[in-house]
């Protein structure tokens, strides 16, 4: 520890800090733009120039280490007199808009100007113009005259994001921020540099010209989308959201925001959003008032209850609802004497479930996860499941992690990989089979009967080594292996794996509330925090044996489901479809019966359990839109209407203590199960790898404009090797028919000789919707 007195306060500081540290630690604000706790120092602003005793010129505290016995005074005359001139001259070529700009009320510079500014300017020059720069959808850099060279956007783009997508070009007056050879900027968490611009050159261009800073009220929240869990700040104006950003949480989102969390909230303002209970009759819909839909949907339960049993009716749910909600519709459909429940749309192997202890979760926190010396990620496209999560890890590599990888696409993680496996999806369990038997080799252990009979390889062999050596390690599955028709394998694989390195294993969770909806009893198996139920049919049963009846928490299967065609067909088969949404979706208009209108997140009270098993309340931030109301609400009226006891409840509150009280959050976390999954039987022939892109994880992802306008939201193409297509008789960039599941689809193909052979790449999309996310398909010319 070292001594330094800062303006007469004596303090000890860690060897290595800078004075800007230490002043911080001390509570002492010394004004800057271009340092950020996150980043690397730049030291190109000299806006933080102190004064240190025995030192001939002022020092900016950024970049000057504290030395033993330092006295520093940052409000000294001389301290003051070179940060007022650092002022004059970084407003020399400002333009002065802030009556237009919309930084203004938010604006560093404004608000350090009137501390350290002067009231005119001695320099008479002309000020300089930036032509604009166009960034993409998200971030607007059409007012680059504003720019005072701070580098914050450059730097956060290399190494936080991983890739430098913006730079700064030529030198002195001539200097410009720009994106390289006229690129959008399209990392996944670019919005953040709208949030490090001290100044009004970078702003987001959903929420540009909209309101002013002053005008918006600030209300906390939780991100609905995917299983990090980061903590918002949800700006409203006119019970509108109109900004989201993001709020302090080291443990989870640290400081940062992904774009999709960012951006979403466009979607809760769509022009299909549900605002009046509708009834489709005659082949067309009609709205009505909540008392005739709620008879309609009471009488449409109780006539498929009396004609074909309780059992021909099926319960689907999003994870991404509260877990206020997914408690009570599980409440209400196992008071009605229906066990056909399921909340894991995407998943296709249920093989697990019998040997089933708890909610399958991260099985650490998530600063524990990125801790590890070494990590194993299985089946995941992290940068596209959990952008933050990819962003924390990266830092963990800087810092000596090293990063293993099976999967069935080679991601680019734009971060060192230590050793990577890539194999189609059929053979993903082999990969995994591999690690096991090479990491049994090195420990001497014997496995048990059938675990690992593949014969390892050198990537292989390497990812053992690394998991072997490390002195603390992680095993994670992903949303491609959750997915993935042999998951129960992969999990009992991924399982011993931990065992033998006596690290941790878990699962990322899919959603905002996968967990939330696993301890809220969301399942065909297992009730509340785990109780014993009468066992149901899974999500999967349910499409690939039609019920009766549907009834759907904000969720499309169609379109959130693992196999579209199957979804679609038994929908339209139903004698009923009931579905509680907050949007209008084209397939549900389709196959739906009744609509009720439930709200978002931005107007419900409720809580989400994110992937490190941390739950987390929120309140509304914005009244219901029309006649939206809470899901929870509409499903406790529901029971009522059914004569169902035990709906009584009058808050949010009330529901989400019922629901704890059931059981102990942290015993139902458990990844552990009894059982050993049985291998997979072999397939041959063409393989869909059909990964869910960026933004299309949920409903509100999909209503987001500006997300849809981005590359990662464009339409996606299908892509496999060269061999694929030569063994087919296409060529790259053929219109070809994809046939999967008895559906079809014409598109173009592309070549990418990066994947597997025997597979054919293409994303889930309401446009390429087929069958099953990993089934087999086939490629045909025209």
């Amino acid at each position: 520890m070292l001594e330094i007195e800062i303006d007469g306060k004596k303090l000890t500081v860690p060897q290595g800090s800078t004075v800007m540290e230490a002043a911080h630690s001390a509570g002492t604000h010394i004004p800057h733009f271009c340092y950020h706790k996150k980043l690397s120092i730049a030291a190109n602003c000299r806006m933080c120039l102190v004064e240190v005793e025995k030192a001939p010129k002022p020092l900016p505290a950024c970049a000057t280490p504290v030395t033993d016995g330092m006295k520093v005074h940052t409000h000294s005359p001389l301290a003051v007199q070179a940060q007022q001139g650092v002022m004059e001259f970084l407003l020399i070529n400002h333009p002065l808009d802030c009556p237009i700009c919309d930084q203004g009320g938010e604006c560093q510079l404004q608000d350090i100007a009137v501390g350290y500014g002067g009231g005119a300017s001695r320099y008479k020059e002309k000020k300089r113009a930036v032509v604009g720069k166009d960034m993409g959808p998200l971030v607007s850099a059409e007012e680059m005259s504003r720019c005072i060279h701070c580098t914050r956007c450059v730097r956060f783009t290399e190494e936080i994001g991983g890739y430098q997508e913006i730079g700064m070009a030529e030198r002195g007056e001539g200097s410009e921020i720009m994106p390289f050879l006229g690129k959008t900027v399209d990392s996944e968490i670019s919005g953040n540099v709208i949030d490090l611009c001290p100044v009004g050159a970078l702003t987001s261009k959903p929420f540009r010209y909209s309101a002013r800073g002053w005008e918006l009220s600030r209300r906390k929240s939780v991100a609905p989308h995917d299983g990090l869990g980061s903590n918002l700040v949800v700006q409203v104006k006119d019970n509108r959201v109109l900004r989201v950003l993001p709020r302090d949480n080291e443990d989870i989102n640290e400081c940062w925001l992904s774009d999709r969390d960012r951006f979403s909230y466009e979607g809760l303002n769509a022009a299909d959003r549900l605002q009046k209970p509708r009834i489709k009759f005659d082949g067309k819909w009609h709205e009505t008032d909540w008392t005739t839909a709620l008879d309609y949907v009471v009488k449409g339960l109780n006539g498929v209850a009396a004609d074909h049993g309780r059992d021909a009716i099926g319960v689907l749910a999003s994870p991404h609802a509260t877990s206020e909600a997914l408690y009570l519709l599980q409440k209400v459909a196992r008071g009605f004497g229906v066990n056909n429940i399921d909340s894991r749309l995407r998943q296709s192997d249920f093989g697990a479930d019998a040997a089933r202890r708890g909610a399958y979760w991260l099985g650490a926190s998530i600063v524990e996860l990125a801790a590890a010396k070494s990590l194993l990620l299985v089946g995941s496209s992290i940068r596209q499941e959990h952008p933050l999560l990819a962003a924390r890890l990266r830092q963990s590599v800087k810092k000596g992690a090293q990063l293993n990888v099976v999967h069935v696409v080679a991601e680019e993680l734009r971060s060192p990989v230590n050793a990577r496996l890539v194999f189609s999806p059929n053979e993903l369990v082999d990969a995994l089979e591999q690690v096991l038997a090479a990491l049994a080799e090195l420990k001497g252990e014997a496995l048990a009967s059938g675990l690992a009979a593949a014969v390892p390889g050198g990537e292989a062999r390497r990812i053992a080594a690394s998991l072997a050596e490390a002195e603390s390690t992680a095993i994670a599955l992903g949303n491609v292996a959750q997915h993935h028709p042999a998951y129960s394998r992969l999990l009992a694989l991924a399982q011993e794996i931990a065992r033998l390195t006596g690290g941790r294993f878990g699962v990322l969770s899919e959603a905002a509330n996968s967990v939330g909806a696993q301890l809220a009893g969301a399942l065909p198996t297992h009730g509340a925090f785990g109780a014993a139920v009468a066992a149901g049919l899974n999500g999967a049963q349910m499409l690939a044996a039609p019920r009766k009846a549907y009834l759907l928490l904000e969720c499309d299967p169609v379109v959130d489901g693992y196999d579209a065609h199957a979804a679609h067909s038994a929908l339209k088969q139903a004698e009923t479809v009931i579905a509680l949404t907050s949007f209008a979706t084209p397939t549900l208009l389709e196959d739906a019966d009744v609509l009720l209108p439930v709200s978002p997140f931005s107007e419900t009270a409720g809580s989400f359990v994110n992937m490190e098993g941390r739950l987390q309340t929120f309140n509304g931030v914005v009244r219901p839109l029309g006649e939206t109301r809470p899901a929870w609400k509409v499903l406790r009226v529901l029971g009522n209407r059914l004569d169902l006891p035990g709906f009584e409840q009058e808050s949010v509150e009330q529901v989400r203590a019922e629901w704890l009280a059931q059981g102990s959050l942290s015993e139902a976390l458990d990844n552990s199960h009894e059982a050993l999954a049985a291998a997979p039987a072999a397939r041959g022939g063409l393989v869909r790898i059909g990964e869910i892109p960026l933004y299309q994880s949920d409903m509100l992802c999909r209503h987001a404009p500006s997300l849809q306008a981005t590359r990662a939201g464009a339409v996606p193409v299908a892509y496999a090797s060269s061999a694929v297509l030569s063994a087919a008789g296409v060529e790259s960039g053929a219109q070809v028919t994809l046939v999967q599941g008895g559906a079809t689809l014409s598109l173009r193909i592309e070549v990418d000789d990066s994947l597997p052979g025997a597979s054919v790449h293409l994303a889930a999309h309401p446009l390429t919707a087929l069958a099953g996310l990993f089934d087999p398909i086939e490629i045909r010319q025209g």
